[in-house]
């Protein structure tokens, strides 16, 4: 088939990597090459990446920045406590997503019109994330505005991730550490208090701000996000919601989103099914995390909920790159 890629963040540019030798596969973003970026703070589970990445003959590790130990939260009003890490890492997003759509015909800076690809392709991909382009509006959307520096120290403040989750759930500020005294520092934040935030962090651990993004990024499950598709345009990633709520965190959920539409391409309504019952914990998480946001969380009441989730994320524990222990989800519960 003759297939767009619209959108080439990871799901886009997982794609690519995986079509590009059996379809006629050419890739469009509206970015432009050298500016090519994402708000997203390159923190993802080794093992479960090498996984995905070795599906497109792509050596994961050899993109790796800084391989975690501890995951530091700090709960407010000194309830401090960290995570051990099981393969939590940052990567070279960018670098990656270059090697994956390599030998392929890319466009940048370009964001055609619908009617254009229609008559060029067989197939249009929607991985335009939150923005979900060429897909019709979602009629309940749920979404976080974030904002995020790249930072160069001489001396870095911290030395692994630490977050820091802002009172009633309704976002959390994070700091990612990349390779030569940079780190990703950002927040995002329901209340949209993510820009202070940052702010005040930058101002007592100045730095040098190498580049800063901003964008909303989508926390609406994918039984939130349908349609699916529409005519030739088939979303995949966050056009259709595979963010985990709970972390904000869509790297890998958006690479599975890709996998389980390579698995059922030409076949929409089966690509549909397997995405509503992959994700469907999600729905879990999504009602967790907007109660909380909204001060209508019962601990009582969604005690099935919790453990649901609970036992959701200690059987994923390499997918998610750290030990889960049930204390630690019910301090956040409780905060």
């Amino acid at each position: 088939m003759k297939i767009a890629v619209v959108g080439i963040g990871v799901a886009g540019g997982y794609l690519i990597a995986r079509l590009k030798n059996q379809h006629d596969v050419v890739g469009f973003e509206r970015m432009s090459e050298k500016e090519h970026d994402s708000i997203c703070a390159w923190g993802t589970s080794k093992s479960k990446m090498i996984e995905l990445c070795s599906k497109a003959d792509i050596d994961f590790e050899q993109y790796i920045i800084h391989n975690g130990k501890k995951l530091h939260i700090n709960m407010n009003h000194n309830n401090n406590f960290s995570i051990k890490l099981n393969g939590l890492c940052t990567y070279n997003k960018i670098g990656l997503i270059k090697h994956m759509v390599k030998e392929c015909e890319m466009h940048y800076n370009s964001m055609p019109k619908l009617p254009e690809l229609e008559k060029k392709y067989d197939l249009i991909i929607d991985s335009t994330g939150f923005h979900r382009t060429y897909l019709p509006k979602i009629d309940n959307d749920f979404y976080l505005p974030t904002f995020q520096y790249k930072v160069k120290y001489e001396k870095v403040p911290l030395d692994d991730f630490y977050v820091r989750p802002f009172s009633k759930m309704t976002g959390y500020f994070w700091y990612f550490p990349l390779n030569k005294n940079f780190a990703h520092i950002g927040a995002g934040d329901y209340m949209r208090n993510h820009v202070r935030e940052t702010e005040t962090f930058i101002q007592k651990h100045e730095g040098k701000i190498i580049k800063k993004v901003g964008r909303p990024i989508r926390l609406a499950v994918p039984n939130m996000c349908e349609p699916f598709f529409h005519k030739k345009v088939v979303g995949v990633g966050e056009s259709i919601g595979t963010v985990y709520p709970l972390l904000g965190e869509g790297i890998i959920p958006s690479m599975i989103c890709a996998d389980i539409f390579i698995k059922n391409i030409g076949d929409n309504q089966a690509y549909k099914k397997e995405i509503l019952d992959y994700f469907e914990i999600y729905n879990k998480v999504f009602k967790f995390v907007r109660n909380k946001m909204k001060e209508k969380f019962n601990i009582i009441k969604q005690v099935p909920d919790l453990i649901s989730i609970f036992r959701y994320m200690k059987k994923n524990e390499n997918r998610f790159g750290m030990k889960i222990n049930m204390r630690d989800l019910l301090k956040v519960a409780k905060a």
